[in-house]
């Protein structure tokens, strides 16, 4: 089998790679990266030459060609088009074997995959009402977010209003749901040290992402400073990024996302190698078809814990697939390859989207 052909899509601001062979058998990768659609997708378009001919099945091999092959190497324009080539490498893998891609990466290490929800609201009350709702629907793990106001972040008035919330959301739901802080990589150590060990009371799962992950190296200092459990990655690439955090033992949840890590390849070695470590695998949730492609992964490492929930709260009329969420835990069909196909004929238009440019009191940037 030999690819004949690479071709690119959007819907929305939803971005996907097709890989066409002489077999017929095409497979489909998720490319999304958020405000920057237009710079993956001149990544794409220059790998064509470099794919077509090759054979598909050696996606190791081609992983490490487009990553190794040049002198510039990694960033998220770069891993985004090698994710989503490496998806669509493994797409045509199951396709052409007849299973699932899970079977492909040694089976089901469970039969179904935990999930937590996103609640929202705009006061303690309103973030309270959202997760008894989310309670309602079954779900057993849910994050919180305090968001900055008319794009205005004050830190501290930011932490005051996460620790309100925390509270009346453990009066509301009880002690047997799990609770994600999540920060948004906004804090600087002392910031993040305060509001973790203020955490404490309120038993939280983890806090996520509680500062930039420009340097890793500042774990370590969060890391002696508090003793809350801390889950970090969806701005990392493939596993070397995650090397300090891993040996030093600084975080306890790794968190990448399959549309920016390399792919389907990369999570798994990063899920193994956190494996020794005791760390457990919460990806960071992306959209669909990149969807069924860290669902593949999450069934087939051992210590995958849970799954963020973007999949069950819609289901875009130009995919197709089969994935049912039932008491707090998603399940998939056993089609094979990803389990996803995508219907070109109801693609929507392009959309490009821009993330909001926060700013402090003081005029100056903060992280989104």
């Amino acid at each position: 089998m030999k690819i004949t052909n690479v071709r690119t899509c959007f819907s929305g601001s939803n971005h996907y790679v097709i890989i066409e062979t002489d077999q017929g058998i095409r497979g489909l990768g998720e490319a999304t990266l958020h405000t920057r659609q237009m710079a993956v997708d001149g990544v794409l378009k220059s790998l064509t030459p470099v794919l077509v001919g090759k054979d598909p099945s050696r996606i190791e091999f081609i992983w490490q060609d487009i990553f190794r092959g040049t002198f510039w190497r990694g960033g998220p324009v770069l891993m985004s088009a090698l994710s989503a080539v490496d998806m669509a490498l493994w797409d045509i893998k199951g396709k052409a074997a007849g299973l699932p891609v899970y079977q492909l990466l040694g089976g089901k290490c469970r039969d179904k995959l935990k999930a937590y929800i996103h609640i929202r609201g705009n006061s303690p009350e309103e973030v309270a009402q959202d997760a008894q709702r989310r309670v309602e629907e079954g779900y057993k793990v849910l994050r919180f977010c305090p968001e900055a106001v008319d794009g205005i972040l004050d830190v501290y008035q930011n932490i005051r209003l996460g620790l309100s919330y925390a509270e009346a959301i453990r009066k509301a739901v009880g002690q047997d749901v799990q609770l994600i802080y999540e920060c948004h990589t906004r804090l600087t150590v002392p910031a993040a040290v305060k509001v973790m060990n203020a955490l404490e009371p309120y038993d939280v799962y983890f806090v996520e992402d509680p500062i930039r992950a420009d340097s890793p190296e500042q774990f370590r200092t969060l890391r002696q400073r508090t003793r809350v459990p801390i889950g970090t990655g969806e701005k990392f690439g493939a596993l070397w990024d995650y090397r300090t955090l891993i040996e030093e033992d600084l975080i306890d949840f790794l968190r990448p996302d399959i549309c920016n890590c390399g792919g389907i390849s990369s999570m798994k070695k990063i899920a193994s190698y956190g494996e020794a470590h005791y760390m457990k695998l919460v990806p960071h949730g992306v959209h669909h078809a990149a969807f069924l492609a860290a669902m593949q992964v999450d069934f087939a490492v051992d210590n995958f814990d849970c799954q963020e929930d973007w999949i069950s709260q819609s289901h875009p009329d130009w995919l197709d697939y089969d994935v049912t969420f039932d008491d707090g835990y998603l399940t998939m069909g056993d089609r094979p390859g990803l389990g996803v196909d995508l219907i070109e004929s109801e693609l929507r238009p392009f959309q490009p989207s821009e993330h909001p440019h926060l700013r402090g009191l003081d005029g100056s940037v903060q992280d989104w």
